[in-house]
């Protein structure tokens, strides 16, 4: 047992905190300020990993966490900090660490734009399941299920299908259920192939489940539809995008249209600019810029993804937006080749970063990088490549896509020096 003072969050769900002689203890669901009775669960070389047995001071911005799964559920990692405070945490974090990575100065206060809806904003969650196919979350650093009945930061229409769950039973591995206005699209990941009996049992209990637009599920390979797969996202005001639910949308509907208009201002969008979209998914940014009037080329691994995007381009009669299924790098490479030079690239790639992307991406010599991350350690190290390479970040904005969670978006700006 140790007594130890939280000094600072970090991103991850472990904060902060100094024991006696000075080791560093890295305490989960706890706040800066609080004083605490914990117990060692692990040792580490530089730091030990602790949870809390007794909280014996309260930090001025600690909390009972709202959630009635917490501590035990490991979905939210911040709920115990009051919501204020978790935006003043992420805007001195992102602003320390791209600041030390760029030498430059980014002013923390106000860097995070809050979420219009501190719960019930995700739009999609994806929930684990047990052998007797009731649904949840693991523990933090475990893999125990905590079985939930309701997520609150979970879209009140998103609701679980318990029945459909237990008729999988053991082959159920995950469940996603992804929003479709006042109905949800549910998507089945099992631990082996169906059985034909089997998805005959999940289409007749989707027909009996009012919640449910549709099912699909995703095997090896293959992918089976039940009703109707299809989400709509409004991306801008009056401009939707449709794709089915099981290619990658932002789970925050609200802020990511404020994120959109912020890469179309960063990017410097104008009629006939010839713009490149890395990791484009269904044209989230894409379709934005060729509404604007841009020339278009979007690229990403995801055929799914890349279909979406070439009819959503269709239905808005965007003749001037282009879509390309390939990996990324593979792109650059097929489009360096070809003597294509565009004005901007956007870039939004997954939480792995782009790292290997940075040398060819600057070969291309775009007048403006846009670059939108939902990992600040991995934006930092690419856009550090970057700037080695004749380019420089003008633009930081932060957006809380993820509330009491320790995640949070950004977007970057460099132009060409």
């Amino acid at each position: 047992m140790l007594e130890v003072e939280v000094t600072a969050m970090t991103f991850g769900p472990y904060a902060l905190a100094r024991a006696p002689d000075g080791r560093t203890v890295m305490v989960a669901n706890a706040a800066p300020g609080d004083r605490l009775e914990v117990s060692v669960v692990a040792h580490r070389r530089d730091y030990d990993l602790a949870r809390i047995e007794r909280v014996l001071t309260p930090g001025a911005e600690r909390r009972e966490p709202p959630c009635r799964f917490l501590p035990r559920c490991g979905g939210c990692d911040w709920q115990q900090l009051g919501y204020a405070a978790q935006l003043r945490a992420k805007g001195e974090m992102v602003a320390s660490a791209l600041g030390h990575a760029l030498a430059i100065e980014i002013c923390a206060h106000g860097l995070v734009e809050p979420s219009p809806r501190e719960f019930a904003y995700r739009s999609r969650i994806r929930l684990k399941a047990d052998a007797e196919g009731r649904l949840g979350f693991f523990e933090l650093g475990s893999n125990r299920m905590v079985p939930i009945d309701r997520c609150i930061v979970a879209r009140e229409e998103l609701v679980l299908p318990h029945e459909v769950a237990r008729a999988i039973g053991r082959a159920l591995g995950e469940m996603e259920l992804v929003s479709a206005g006042p109905r949800e699209v549910a998507v089945i990941h099992p631990r082996r192939e169906l059985k034909p009996a089997e998805l005959e049992r999940i289409r007749a209990l989707m027909d009996r489940t009012p919640a449910l637009q549709g099912i699909i599920v995703r095997e090896t390979g293959r992918r089976h539809l039940i009703g109707d797969p299809e989400i709509r996202i409004e991306v801008e005001p009056g401009f939707e995008l449709h794709a089915d639910a099981d290619a990658f949308s932002q789970v925050n509907q609200e802020q990511n249209r404020k994120l959109v208009a912020a890469a179309m201002e960063m990017a410097g969008v104008r009629e006939g600019a010839e713009i490149l979209d890395l990791f484009c998914g269904s044209g989230n940014l894409s379709l934005p810029a060729a509404r604007r009037g841009a020339r278009v080329t979007g690229i990403d691994s995801d055929a799914l993804a890349i279909a979406a995007a070439q009819r959503n381009g269709a239905r808005h009669a965007l003749t001037n937006a282009k879509f390309m299924a390939m990996e990324a790098a593979e792109g650059l490479r097929f489009l360096s080749r070809a003597g294509y030079r565009p004005e901007t690239v956007i870039l939004d790639p997954p939480r792995a970063g782009a790292l290997e992307l940075m040398e060819p991406l600057a070969r291309l010599a775009p007048a403006r990088v846009v670059y939108v991350s939902c990992d600040i350690a991995t934006m930092a190290r690419d856009l550090r490549a970057l700037i080695s390479r004749r380019y420089r970040v003008r633009d930081v904005r932060a957006f809380d896509f993820f509330p009491n969670t320790h995640h949070v978006e950004t977007v970057a700006g460099a132009l060409l020096t």
